[in-house]
């Protein structure tokens, strides 16, 4: 019997030609076309992104919804997920479906559900599609040609559609003026051509097609961005540099040194923007678990609520689509903002940091300093170790049965919401977790510099594998 298709923290994701197959797409949508038809919702719109087979899996999926009398939107070219997004709120439709892995290994690819208001579907109506996903399908590929044929197939260019709502929403001579100064890593992600058209004079890497993304993982983080912090560091004319995962809503930033500027700070960047800047004070602030606690600092030192969720943008989302959130966001580089669509998109944050560089005249540094100076200074890093099922389980039952010290460091309290949470007494904190998406073990930890955070880590190591 064939693999059971499971949604994790952001949708299926397996490796291709292994579980992820065009049948096993099929029973995806299938599971899906049955979901709208059950809450008789009537259109849905597909993308991919640049990923291996990316239009190949997407006609699989878009033969079940033109099968079950469902009309499908499709872009012909690659779109990021917040593209996606962005479409199904413009087109009115019930679902959009993202062929993508977002950040995982070249050998992924994958499935993304995205509600009508324009993000990540619950983890409710994820439970439900999921639930109704056959085992088997006897329903097989057609053609584009046949399935406009059919009349429930259409085209539109999403990338055109986002385009349009950037303009609208930024003030594009001021940011294009900044374009000499700035490096943009694509990692071959579907943000590519967009900040290409944005910003054609910037220096721009890893910004063609290349579906195994020259063998590294397309997660913005420090140490996949290596070539992008080489060249800030060796051209005095660059001062900050920009990258995007796959799917292009995660973000990752380099200060004018080549210097990682990691979600955390970023986030706490676009909150004293938002509130001192342009004037939004009111709305709640939701970080995932991850999240440094920095973020609630901030929050309530400005009187906003403050909300803490799972990990999974799909839990920031089912707050921002019912309620005033000013700002979300997740350690992973995927943050929402008030005022566009409830989705993490890298781009769009991405411009947002530049504008609050453009109108204050000070650098990413510059700024990190001045949010430092309320919040207090601190390092992250996250390690993700590659153990076998058994090592893994070691470590999760260590953490069950409860943990009082790392080596020095004294456990001050814990938090168990999404993996196992430890307060330490230098004042950090460390977070153990199975990740959601890959099959890693994921050690989070934060402290007051870079070389406690090491400290802490490796001490986690010792404690829970030896």
């Amino acid at each position: 019997m064939p693999a059971k298709i499971k949604f994790g923290t952001d949708g299926w994701r397996a490796i291709i030609a292994d579980e992820y197959t065009v049948e096993g797409v099929i029973r995806a949508s299938e599971g899906a076309a049955q979901w709208m038809l059950q809450n008789e919702l009537g259109k849905v719109v597909v993308g991919y992104d640049c990923r291996f087979g990316g239009l190949m899996f997407a006609t699989a999926a878009a033969t079940v919804f033109c099968h079950y009398g469902i009309h499908v939107v499709l872009d012909r070219n690659f779109v990021s997920t917040p593209m996606v997004s962005l479409g199904v709120l413009k087109h009115q439709a019930g679902l959009g479906i993202v062929i993508t892995a977002s950040h995982n290994p070249p050998s992924y690819n994958g499935f993304k559900l995205k509600a009508k208001y324009g993000g990540p579907s619950v983890p409710r109506e994820v439970s439900e599609v999921e639930a109704m996903i056959p085992d088997r399908t006897d329903l097989r590929m057609k053609t584009l040609n046949e399935l406009e044929a059919t009349g429930y197939l259409s085209y539109a260019d999403l990338e055109s559609i986002y385009l349009d709502q950037i303009k609208d929403n930024f003030d594009m001579p001021l940011l294009a003026s900044m374009q000499e100064h700035m490096a943009y890593d694509a990692m071959y992600g579907a943000g590519q051509r967009i900040v290409r058209k944005l910003f054609p004079e910037a220096l721009h890497l890893h910004s063609e097609y290349n579906p195994g993304f020259d063998g590294t993982p397309p997660e913005p983080i420090d140490r996949n961005l290596k070539q992008l912090s080489e060249a800030i560091r060796n051209d005095d004319h660059l001062s900050f540099g920009l990258a995007n995962d796959g799917d292009a809503d995660r973000i990752g930033m380099y200060d004018e040194d080549g210097v990682f500027v990691d979600s955390h700070r970023l986030l706490l960047l676009l909150l004293q923007y938002l509130v001192e800047f342009k004037g939004l004070k009111h709305g709640k602030v939701v970080g995932s678990f991850s999240v440094t606690d920095k973020l609630e600092k901030l929050a309530k030192t400005y009187g906003l609520e403050y909300v803490t969720t799972p990990i999974g943008f799909k839990h920031i989302a089912e707050y921002m689509s019912t309620e005033d959130v000013l700002l979300g966001g997740e350690e992973s580089g995927g943050i929402a903002v008030k005022g566009h669509i409830p989705e993490r998109d890298g781009v769009w944050t991405g411009l947002l940091l530049m504008e609050f560089m453009a109108k204050t005249g000070k650098s990413l540094k510059q700024l990190i300093e001045d949010i430092f100076s309320q919040v207090g200074r601190f390092d992250f890093y996250r390690d993700d170790l590659h153990l076998t099922e058994v090592q893994k389980q070691k470590a999760v039952q260590q953490c069950k049965a409860g943990i009082t010290a790392f080596g020095d460091y004294r456990v001050l309290r814990a938090e168990d919401l999404d993996g196992y949470k430890y307060f330490l007494d230098n004042g950090g904190w460390l977070l153990i977790r199975v990740s959601g998406t890959e099959p890693v073990l994921r050690i989070y930890a934060q402290a007051s510099d870079m070389s406690d955070v090491r400290k802490v880590l490796d001490t986690a190591k010792e404690v829970l594998i030896g």
